[in-house]
């Protein structure tokens, strides 16, 4: 490293690592690391590594190799540390869904019941929603704070949900930006590195995933999905962070609402001890989940949601923040109701095509920046497995621009299916637990 410091020659050559990996050849530890730290200096062009990753998508990467990408990425930027804080941490990550609003109500409840939890989130891009789009709908909340600010927050409340910062895996921010626009975003090694990074470089004791799959998630196939949760519980483990992952159902949208303020709504009532029964069920099993891997010993979370602690901490959190709990939250101006033309049993509500049409009415993104309409979104009135009478109200949809219900509205079409006799297939909602 001295010479190269010295002379200004690279140890290596981009196109030598993009024909090792095109010919099916391990990447050396010298070779990964160089490459990933080349590329966040700016040495290896966009064309090279978008070429490196399309081969890693096409021939794949070993655990070693995996490993070693995902430590070379942490180290392109700062690690938080927690150790002022007078409990342990757990976090969460969900690969993300339609109606996932999870995290809303689970950081508060983890913290009532005596954890940490630094949630580190992102935004929406296409149909899947971002957790601090959803909190941003809160008149007054930030999701930018410094490190000092964060540490604060967990502090006084037990739980902070913001935006990771720039010192944070930038590695990945740069690489993550060039498989959206290359076609690898599915390439299970670069999916684990990228998540694990960041998880990791938090600074977490303790991590549950949350790995979706079926027709709304990301990985739609059940199989693909439990592999990619295998491959970050190692990394998890392997970097020292007690980690372990659910597989979880996302052929249906999580709870009745999709949308950013409507989510926050749903969140809300979970937190006062009501909401959808999945919402509630989810919530409930990641925090114990979240409490076992962290070492807690606290009261039960269907305890917290129950005795107002788990609101009183989300009312702490928001205000801390710079959000106003108690605030009206914001509606769209404009709404459109969709009615059953049938009688019978719903057998099936299409997560993704729910999803496509919430982000047509404004809840969601297209590309990086966009501004999202806070209460844009669709909210459902009856779910899978329920009677419905020709006549009654299945889904309204919400925006501030008219113009965007067409589109909305043709996505939808064979979305929700209504059969006389018909019988429910669908998958459970925890698939698979895996703990390494």
């Amino acid at each position: 490293m001295t010479n190269k410091a010295n002379s200004g020659i690279e140890p290596f050559a981009a196109v030598e690592i993009i024909a090792a990996k095109r010919d099916r050849n391990e990447l050396s530890d010298k070779q990964i690391d160089w490459t990933v730290d080349a590329y966040t200096r700016g040495v290896i062009a966009d064309e090279q590594m978008s070429a490196l990753l399309m081969a890693i998508l096409l021939n794949g990467m070993n655990s070693r190799e995996i490993s070693r990408w995902t430590n070379a990425m942490i180290n392109s930027g700062e690690r938080m540390n927690w150790s002022a804080l007078d409990r342990p941490t757990a976090d969460k990550h969900s690969t993300g869904g339609v109606g996932d609003k999870i995290t809303l109500p689970l950081a508060p409840l983890v913290a009532a019941c005596g954890g940490a939890v630094p949630q580190l989130s992102g935004r929406g891009l296409g149909h899947t929603g971002g957790t601090l789009d959803k909190l941003e709908s809160i008149p007054g909340w930030r999701a930018s704070l410094s490190n000092d600010e964060m540490l604060k927050v967990l502090q006084d409340t037990g739980a902070v949900i913001c935006a990771a910062g720039a010192g944070l895996a930038p590695a990945d921010k740069k690489l993550y930006a060039l498989r959206d626009v290359t076609a690898t975003v599915e390439a299970i090694p670069l999916i684990a590195s990228s998540i694990m990074s960041k998880k990791i470089a938090e600074g977490t004791s303790a991590l549950v995933l949350d790995v979706k799959t079926g027709s709304g998630a990301f990985m739609s196939d059940p199989a693909k999905a439990g592999e990619l949760a295998r491959t970050m519980v190692q990394l998890g483990l392997d970097a020292g962070v007690n980690t372990r992952a659910l597989v979880t159902a996302m052929d249906v949208p999580l709870g009745l609402t999709a949308g950013n303020a409507l989510e926050v709504r749903e969140s809300i009532e979970v937190l006062a001890g009501g909401g959808p029964a999945d919402v509630v069920e989810l919530t409930i099993l990641l925090a114990r989940e979240m409490i076992d891997a962290a070492g807690i010993e606290g009261k039960d979370p269907a305890e917290a949601l129950k005795d107002g602690s788990a609101m009183d901490h989300w009312k702490r959190m928001i205000s801390a923040q710079g959000g106003d709990p108690d605030a009206k939250l914001p509606v769209a101006q404009e709404q459109h109701v969709i009615t059953a033309t049938e009688s019978g049993i719903m057998t099936k509500m299409d997560a993704m095509k729910i999803g496509v049409s919430a982000w047509r009415l404004g809840a969601g993104r297209s590309k990086q920046g966009e501004k999202v309409q806070a209460g844009a979104g669709i909210e459902m009135h009856a779910k899978p497995g329920d009677y419905i009478k020709k006549g009654d109200v299945l889904l309204t949809l919400h925006t501030d621009e008219p113009a965007r219900f067409d589109r909305a509205v043709e996505i939808l079409s064979g979305a929700i299916v209504i059969e006389e006799n018909g019988k429910v297939d669908r998958l459970p909602l925890i698939i698979e637990r895996i703990t390494g």
